[in-house]
């Protein structure tokens, strides 16, 4: 997916602008536009017909939230939730000029849904999508920067974009743009890097940390940002302290009547702790950095999700599943195959799940993510396959393998 995002190739992207520097892709550049993930009729499907509530929808004008009693309240009979929105107050809204916000994209509209499930493929990072659906020569938020990357898929419309230099490079969570208001408004004084406007099928890619501000022009415009949470060297850090937790040492109280209002005291004994933290790290490298390894590896389950299941698409499955039916690995689902004495223990996020020892080829050969069939699989009969297939298929490990397409672009 990130291929139809950018106008360069992949391996150039990811050294020279992947959190560096922004890239601005032209449409002609790009192998199609972006009407497939989100259309103006979308837009009104969302809004008019699928029962959207908060926090999925937001509105903003002129650098403000709206208030979400303005354009949410209950939906009548049968569905009495007071956050629901409310077509009719939206227009309103939005005729007035404000800016519709809807967020989460990425887990409620099907194009979208897979479209960022590929660019987390291809990132490796937690991706999200929102919309932004602007009036006519009006404004949602004011120069401001992320503390997350975003591709900007202008689908409808044409919005025109201020880029600045950071003033605070590689922003964290913890350090977001107002902590930093004062030097952004002295920062849009300067010459902008880009001023452009963005038309249907462009794209513009921001590192977090660069300033923008964004007016759309003559007509509604319609586009997509496609954040993406990096992993960074500090929660790389962060789990390397977490694990120092389980070392004796490093749990120790520090002494009792230490002042730790006095910095030489404090220093000395922050000086004393760097020195212990140093040794460890060079004496268990190896420890630490497989445990942190699979920390990360947590962290970035907790922060994705797998494609969905189908359950009753599934259950009918199990229930005819013959030697030839052909699964594969839950696309996007972390977990690994370790060996447990004399059983084989399949690890996912939150669970482990227990198989006999014969299993541990064939699991192996499931978690390569080809497709497989029951009949075929290494180590197994076609009965212990289909019992295994069938196991694997109710825990949502494995869905139902689909026939390759053809044709097709990312």
């Amino acid at each position: 997916m990130l291929s139809r995002c950018i106008s360069v190739d992949p391996a150039i992207f990811g050294r020279e602008y992947w959190g560096r520097r922004p890239l601005l892709s032209r449409s002609d550049s790009l192998p199609r536009g972006f009407g497939d993930l989100l259309s103006a009729s979308d837009v009104d499907e969302l809004i008019s017909r699928r029962g959207l509530r908060t926090p999925f929808i937001r509105m903003a004008r002129d650098g403000d939230l709206v208030g979400r009693d303005c354009y949410t309240g209950p939906a009548g009979f049968g569905a009495e939730m007071p956050d629901q929105v409310d077509s009719a107050q939206v227009l309103a809204q939005f005729a007035a000029g404000a800016t519709i916000v809807l967020q989460g994209l990425h887990r409620l509209w099907p194009p979208v849904i897979d479209f960022g499930r590929g660019m987390v493929d291809d990132l490796g990072h937690p991706v999200q999508a929102n919309a932004y659906v602007t009036p006519a020569s009006n404004r949602g938020f004011d120069a401001h920067y992320d503390v997350h990357d975003v591709f900007v898929l202008q689908t409808d419309g044409r919005k025109r974009w201020t880029v600045h230099e950071p003033v605070h490079r590689d922003p964290l969570a913890s350090q977001p743009w107002t902590d930093h208001r004062a030097a952004i408004e002295a920062r849009t004084s300067d010459d902008p890097v880009i001023d452009t406007v963005l038309t249907p099928g462009d794209v513009l890619y921001l590192p977090r940390g660069w300033i923008h501000s964004a007016q759309a022009q003559a007509e509604t415009s319609i586009h997509l940002t496609v954040g993406v949470s990096p992993t960074t060297v500090v929660d790389l850090a962060r789990a390397v302290v977490d694990e120092l937790g389980h070392i004796e040492e490093f749990r120790s109280s520090l002494p009792m009547a230490i002042d730790l209002t006095d910095r030489d005291e404090t220093e000395a004994m922050a000086a004393k702790a760097m020195a212990a933290l140093v040794a460890v790290l060079r004496d268990r490298s190896a420890d630490l950095g497989a445990a942190t390894a699979t920390r990360l590896r947590a962290r970035f389950a907790e922060q994705t999700r797998p494609v969905s299941v189908r359950p009753l698409r599934t259950l009918g499955i199990i229930a005819d599943l013959d030697a030839a039916t052909a699964v594969c690995w839950r696309r996007g689902l972390v977990g690994s195959v370790s060996r447990a004495g004399e059983r084989v223990e399949l690890r996912l996020h939150g669970r482990t799940i227990s198989f006999p020892g014969y299993c541990a080829e064939a699991l192996d050969t499931v978690a390569r993510g080809w497709p497989v069939h029951a009949g075929a699989l290494p180590g197994l009969d076609t009965a212990d396959g289909l019992v295994l297939v069938r196991r694997l298929l109710r825990e949502a490990v494995v869905v139902p393998a689909e026939p390759p397409t053809t044709g097709a672009t990312q």
